[in-house]
């Protein structure tokens, strides 16, 4: 409700274009969930078991919690050197993945569980501090690896939950899929925007910033239909991939 408000105050004009204090180093959170580095998590299932499926909504919660922090934090530590449509850009996406968190969250009670029942894993955090320095760094890692990542999966979950025949859980996901191949193309377009002026090639630059900020592999499969209309090309994958 806190973000929702937010960008209502930039959008009615009650907010100044202006950076002039200090992001912190990262956000507030709740008590709840327990934070644990990616490598000691359980694996998850596929999601047949009633505890399977509140794994799922839980971890999805928490994907799209964080994503809140990731756009709010890309608006307040690099808004200032940027266009404003950058700000309009990124207030838009926080605005999208507060709702996505409500629905998740709602979803999760209806199952007799809430965010924060099980633990969740710290690493979108770690990508953010791990680019602080950078908003071409930032770009490339945060909406054009970690989101893009949700364009190639995110299907896969939804098939999968039409099958159990949760029609509830479908609609959230092809709302949270459609929103997210917008945030990715956000993402890109200022990405390519901002090396450009930098007098950088945008595929070979996005290679090496990957290769120096991303722990993991990009590996398929890969939606390349939802990657296109994000304006991110197969060419950015070719000899990373």
């Amino acid at each position: 409700m806190a973000t929702r408000a937010l960008v209502r105050d930039w959008r009615a004009g009650r907010l100044d274009f202006r950076f002039d204090c200090a992001m912190p180093h990262e956000p507030a959170r709740p008590d709840r969930p327990e934070l644990h580095p990616a490598r000691d998590m359980p694996r998850r299932g596929k999601g047949g078991s009633e505890r399977g499926r509140i794994a799922l909504w839980h971890s999805l919660a928490h994907i799209e919690f964080t994503a809140i922090d990731l756009a709010l934090d890309m608006v307040g530590r690099f808004g200032g050197g940027m266009a404003r449509g950058f700000t309009d850009d990124f207030l838009s996406v926080a605005a999208d993945e507060a709702m996505h968190y409500a629905l998740l969250d709602r979803k999760l009670r209806t199952m007799g569980s809430h965010y924060g029942a099980l633990p969740a894993h710290a690493g979108l955090w770690e990508a953010a501090q791990d680019t602080r320095h950078d908003v071409a760094a930032r770009l490339a890692i945060v909406p054009m690896v970690l989101e893009a990542r949700g364009l190639d999966i995110t299907p896969m979950t939804l098939e999968r939950v039409r099958a159990q025949g949760d029609a509830n859980g479908a609609r959230i996901l092809s709302r949270i899929l459609d929103d997210e191949i917008r945030h990715v193309r956000f993402g890109t377009k200022h990405f390519v925007d901002e090396v450009k002026k930098r007098g950088k090639t945008p595929e070979s630059y996005w290679q090496t910033l990957v290769r120096e900020h991303f722990r993991g592999r990009l590996k398929p499969p890969f939606n390349d239909s939802a990657r296109e209309s994000a304006g991110l090309s197969r060419s950015f994958l070719d000899g990373i991939a």
